[in-house]
C-alpha cells in the first residue's frame, strides 16, 4: 500500500514551463485528501521548494521537503529540521580554491536571503544553442537576492550545504572529472543537469535523506512511489518501493524504474497517482 509520494521538481514534477499543471496538482491534492503524504525531493534550496509545496497544499495536509540533492529535510508545516549534512566551511573552501582553476565555471552558495556568487553580472551561458541567463533563472526561481563576494573562499566561514557549479554543458562535460578529482572519496560530486555539477557532504543523496525521514514518521520505504528524471535521481527511483521515471528521463533511469510514464508535458505524474486513487 503507498503511503508516501516522493517527487523529484525540476523535469519531474514541474513542465517545461516550471509550473505545476492543474492536472498534476488536482491529482495530488486528491492523494494527500485520501492520506498519502508527499515529499518533494529535489536539488534546489529548501527555500526555492516553499512555493511549489503550498501550490500542492502540503502546508495544509503536511509532507516533508528534502532539499539541496539530499543534504537537508524539513517539515514544510512546522519547519522542523529532520535531517541534515552539510559540507564543513573547510571542506567548502577547499571546494571553491580549486574550482578557481576553471575559468568558465561559476560556483553558487546560497546563506540566509541571498545567493552568493563572484560576478553578478557574469550570467549568461551556451544552453541549447542559445543564451541563458543562468544567474537571473537561479535566484528568482528560488527566491533570492543576487550578491557579491570577490572570493568566495573569504567568505565562507559557516557549513554549506550544497556548492552548485554552472557553466555551459560542454564545458562541465569536458571538466567535471578534474573538477571533482580531488574530492571524489570525500564528497559527493555529481550532475544534477547538464548545466549544472554539485558538491556535496559525502555519502548525501536524496535517498539518504528519505531513509532518515522514514524512519523518524515511521514509514517503510515498501509504502514510498518516488517520482524522478534526473541522474541524481536514480538511488530514490530503485530505493522506493514502486520507482517511476518520466519518459523524459535518462535511459539509466528509465532502466532502472519500476515503471516509464508519460513526460513532464504530459502529466506523467497524474496519470499514475489517477490509476493509484482508482
Amino acid at each position: 500500500m503507498i503511503r508516501l509520494i516522493a517527487m523529484d521538481m525540476d523535469g519531474t514534477l514541474l513542465n517545461s514551463e516550471k509550473k505545476i499543471s492543474p492536472r498534476t496538482r488536482e491529482a495530488l491534492i486528491r492523494a494527500q485528501k485520501a492520506g498519502i503524504r508527499l515529499i518533494l525531493a529535489s536539488g534546489r534550496p529548501t527555500r526555492g521548494l516553499k512555493r511549489f509545496a503550498e501550490d500542492i497544499g502540503m502546508k495544509e495536509y503536511g509532507g516533508v521537503l528534502v532539499s539541496y540533492n539530499g543534504a537537508k529535510a524539513v517539515d514544510c508545516v512546522t519547519g522542523e529540521v529532520l535531517f541534515e549534512q552539510a559540507m564543513t566551511a573547510g571542506e567548502a573552501r577547499a571546494v571553491l580554491e580549486h574550482l578557481k582553476r576553471f575559468d568558465q565555471v561559476r560556483p553558487i552558495i546560497d546563506h540566509g536571503e541571498y545567493m552568493y556568487v563572484t560576478n553578478v553580472y557574469r550570467q549568461m551561458i551556451r544552453l541549447d544553442g542559445k543564451e541563458f541567463n543562468v544567474m537571473e533563472y537561479e535566484s528568482r526561481s528560488n527566491g533570492y537576492l543576487l550578491c557579491e563576494k570577490e572570493d568566495l573562499v573569504a567568505f565562507v566561514d559557516f557549513p554549506v550545504e550544497k556548492i552548485l557549479t554552472t557553466a555551459d554543458p560542454e564545458y562541465l562535460m569536458a571538466h567535471h572529472q578534474e573538477m571533482m578529482e580531488p574530492f571524489k572519496d570525500t564528497l559527493s560530486c555529481m550532475f544534477t543537469g547538464k548545466f549544472y555539477f554539485e558538491f556535496t557532504a559525502r555519502g548525501i543523496d536524496k535517498t539518504r535523506a528519505l531513509s532518515a525521514v522514514l524512519k523518524t514518521r515511521g514509514y517503510r520505504r515498501e509504502e514510498m512511489m518516488a517520482f524522478g528524471d534526473g541522474h541524481n535521481d536514480i538511488s530514490m527511483v530503485t530505493w522506493a518501493g514502486w520507482g517511476v521515471a518520466m519518459a523524459n528521463g535518462v535511459e539509466e533511469l528509465k532502466s532502472g524504474a519500476d515503471e516509464v510514464t508519460a513526460s513532464l508535458d504530459e502529466d506523467g505524474i497524474a496519470l499514475v497517482v489517477e490509476r493509484l486513487l482508482h
